[in-house]
């Protein structure tokens, strides 16, 4: 990357590219083969809290807050380039900086929306790295690319709420560290207004009611690094009326404002597996022959590169764009940008994995290399935080907008 960041952002950029190299990539392997030995493949392998410690011991940690009282008090302009490193190994980084989600999410949510007794019991132990969180939304009866759609109801009883419901592809519910569930569903089923019938409420993982019923594969794959992707069950499960995070009827608007740097926190991360895809096509068109010359001098490889190298460039301006604005104009004056990134970024990204997989033949779909999972990731990034198509319908609402 040729971008000249401030002082800042370098300083934080070279020390982090140092902990990938000395730290995190070599121990991507022996984090499988540790996970392999673990009584459960959800318990955390020793080598990740060794980053963990050591990341934290080198002011890597929870860059990406931006509320200097309990992050690094990072713009999303400086903290682009930085979740763009932590991309090349997406399943091993974020989560040694404790900058994986859906804990980010979450933590933003209870920093901004939390009252002062939620962030001490929640917040505090998640911004240490002590515990992980689950953030409960999507169901498999309703299509959750609509929220209004949600069907789990949430239940004034006295001085408690009475929770009843069932979501599906949960990340980090089958962590055994996961100990608390921000659970969205519906206050107010009958409100005349569709935004405003949601609320949000915080559910400790040993409510009796709650079950976690199985573990949801994408792709085959099992996603530990997020603590996996659950089945939810709320079965009148009860958690008292101070358990509500922010206001009733405000949950579909924290859901937005959770989203929104979501969304650009996954484009910055696809870029550096983009990367990563890039130097192991490199790697490999340099290291193999095919009918008498190396792969590198294949017409058809060296366009491969050609245009993933263009199309990286080109998706990392407009990354960067968006984080300008987001922090210049705000989350809504940013909104054509994020639905933009959201929409080309994964999609590109894929493309570029599908070639090196290509390029990598059986090797490329196998367990030797980081290809298959990396793509899995990404292909999964077009449905996750909303599909495709739902910001292709509000971009192209928002362009007609302007000639109605």
């Amino acid at each position: 990357m040729d971008f000249a960041f401030d002082a800042r952002t370098e300083e934080l950029r070279g020390r982090l590219l140092a902990f990938m190299d000395a730290y995190v990539y070599p121990a991507e392997k022996v984090a499988d083969e540790q996970r392999a030995r673990l009584a459960s493949p959800w318990d955390t392998p020793a080598v990740v809290e060794d980053l963990k410690a050591e990341a934290r011991r080198q002011g890597l940690w929870n860059l990406f807050l931006p509320d200097a009282e309990h992050g690094a008090g990072l713009t999303n302009l400086q903290y682009a380039p930085l979740a763009e490193i932590t991309g090349r190994s997406p399943h091993l980084a974020p989560t040694a900086l404790n900058c994986a989600a859906p804990d980010t999410g979450n933590m933003e949510v209870l920093a901004q929306f939390g009252t002062g007794e939620q962030r001490e019991r929640w917040l505090a132990p998640l911004l240490a790295g002590e515990i992980r969180s689950a953030f409960a939304m999507t169901e498999p009866e309703v299509a959750s690319s609509d929220a209004t759609n949600i069907t789990t109801h949430i239940r004034r009883d006295g001085d408690a709420y009475v929770i009843t419901g069932r979501k599906w592809y949960i990340s980090g519910a089958m962590n055994p560290r996961c100990e608390v569930f921000i659970v969205m569903g519906k206050t107010d089923p009958e409100g005349p207004d569709i935004h405003r019938q949601q609320s949000m409420v915080l559910v400790p993982r040993d409510t009796p009611g709650v079950e976690v019923r199985r573990a949801m594969t994408v792709y085959g794959y099992e996603d530990h690094s997020h603590g996996g992707h659950a089945e939810v069950v709320f079965d009148h499960a009860r958690v008292p009326v101070t358990n509500l995070v922010g206001e009733e009827g405000g949950g579909f608007a924290i859901a937005q404002a959770r989203l929104g740097p979501g969304r650009i926190h996954h484009c910055m991360r696809l870029i550096g597996m983009a990367e990563r895809a890039i130097e192991l096509m490199c790697r490999r068109a340099l290291d193999r022959t095919a009918f008498g010359k190396p792969l590198a001098r294949q017409g058809v490889v060296q366009q491969w590169i050609a245009d993933a190298r263009v199309t990286v460039e080109q998706l990392r301006l407009l990354v960067l764009k968006t984080a300008w604005l987001m922090d210049t104009v705000g989350n809504k004056g940013a909104h054509t940008e994020i639905q933009a990134i959201k929409i080309a970024t994964p999609r590109a990204v894929v493309d570029i994995l599908d070639r090196a997989v290509q390029l990598h033949g059986a090797g490329g779909v196998s367990q030797d290399f980081p290809l298959a999972e990396l793509w899995a990731a990404a292909r999964t990034l077009r449905l996750a935080d909303g599909p495709d198509e739902v910001h292709q319908r509000s971009l192209a609402r928002r362009e007609l907008k302007r000639y109605a």
